[in-house]
């Protein structure tokens, strides 16, 4: 019998995205390989704000996806505060990366300012930036850090990767980065940071660049298949009796 994972999906749906799209290819293309099935479930971030994060609670894991600015910060930031102290295997892409530094710089951090360029244009610490060169479309290399959950899950040091996006890190904060418990996992050709992960947590990886997109090309990304087992671990752990074949691949609600 297959495993059957939960997983919600943190963003607000929109068919303009082309990752919302591809993010359920991707799953089922696990599921096709020989991996877990899911149930994917939006959970818009306007819904998080207002009814708080006591849903979160049934899911195997969480992704928070790109498709900022999402319609409530503080709706995605709260569901990534739950998935870092609850110890819930988490990815996020894109838009989820950038929200994750903000959640960590605010949460553990200390520093409440910390904020997005593109939604506060003159916050007083602006941890996420615009880029000087636009990601929009592009692909490149990205380096991993040996012994990294991302290099294992890779198996491999370094991958060709595409993004789709205008913000990243800001250079000025980085200090606050490295001080954090957020390990920088990979940087591309020029050093940027393309990738953070948590190294006390089952599963806790964010990157800039989108594994996603791989699945309009039919291929099985490493880094969703190391997700989709790490739910697949929790649910084992946490509910033992859910396991089961789900029909033909995900399904998606909300």
């Amino acid at each position: 019998m297959a495993t059957m994972i939960h997983i919600g999906l943190i963003g607000d749906r929109s068919d303009e995205v082309r990752a919302h799209e591809a993010i359920p290819r991707a799953v089922e293309l696990i599921a096709g390989d020989g991996g877990p099935r899911a149930e994917l479930e939006w959970l818009p971030t306007d819904r998080l704000a207002a009814s708080g994060v006591e849903l979160l609670s049934a899911f195997d894991g969480l992704w928070c996806v790109p498709g900022s600015p999402y319609v409530s910060m503080e709706g995605a930031l709260a569901a990534i505060r739950f998935a870092r102290e609850q110890a819930r295997p988490f990815l996020g892409t894109c838009g989820g990366f950038q929200h994750t530094i903000i959640e960590v710089a605010r949460n553990v951090a200390g520093v409440y300012e910390a904020d997005h360029a593109e939604t506060s244009p003159s916050a007083s610490v602006p941890v996420i930036h615009r880029l000087a060169c636009s990601l929009v479309g592009a692909r490149g290399r990205v380096h991993f850090v040996e012994g990294s959950l991302v290099a294992g899950a890779y198996e491999a040091r370094k991958a060709e990767e595409g993004y789709h996006c205008n913000y990243g890190v800001n250079p000025a904060y980085m200090g606050l980065i490295e001080a954090s418990p957020l390990r920088v996992v990979a940087r591309d050709e020029e050093g940027a940071v393309r990738a953070v992960e948590l190294g006390d947590h089952p599963f806790f990886v964010a990157t800039l660049f989108q594994p996603e997109l791989s699945a309009f090309q039919g291929t099985v990304h490493p880094l969703v298949r190391a997700f989709a087992r790490a739910a697949a671990s929790f649910a084992a752990r946490a509910r033992p009796g859910r396991s089961g074949e789900l029909g033909d691949g995900p399904s998606v609600a909300g």
